[in-house]
């Protein structure tokens, strides 16, 4: 078998992955932020009282470390948890004031960074990307288009 003649599809998506990853932690970093709070307040402010569970299911970390991740943004003033007056078992997450400013610090950084990512890439060219990304996921998932 020959040689391939370029590197294999698999091994450039993770390194871009993770350069852009990367280049996205120190964009948010830089604003005062990191990934995993930047996706709990954007999910809060999607859904403003979330219960704990359904904010671990939507931002797609185990609920132990969003209790972590939570318990510091309690700390620092950036939600608030209180009992579900339905069902006492459950917390409620609120977004404060001031976690309503980082979320708008973050969003700047967020999309900058995106406007960043984009540079040099026609609309064209920027949908036909996340076409194939999409594609390249559904060849390795249960999702695969005709199946």
């Amino acid at each position: 078998m020959p040689p391939p003649v370029t590197a294999p599809i698999g091994v450039v998506l993770a390194r871009t992955a993770k350069t852009a990853g990367r280049a996205f932690d120190q964009a948010l970093a830089a604003a005062g932020g990191s990934q995993p709070i930047w996706q709990i307040l954007i999910s809060l402010k999607t859904r403003p009282a979330a219960n704990q569970r359904e904010l671990a299911d939507t931002v797609g970390i185990q609920g132990a470390t969003l209790t972590h991740h939570l318990n510091g943004m309690e700390t620092t003033g950036l939600v608030t948890r209180r009992r579900d007056p339905d069902n006492r078992r459950v917390h409620l997450v609120e977004l404060t004031e001031a976690g309503e400013k980082l979320f708008h610090q973050l969003a700047t950084a967020a999309i900058a960074h995106d406007q960043r990512m984009r540079k040099g890439l026609s609309d064209a060219e920027t949908a036909q990307l996340a076409d194939l990304l999409h594609r390249l996921a559904a060849n390795v998932t249960d999702n695969q288009p005709g199946t």
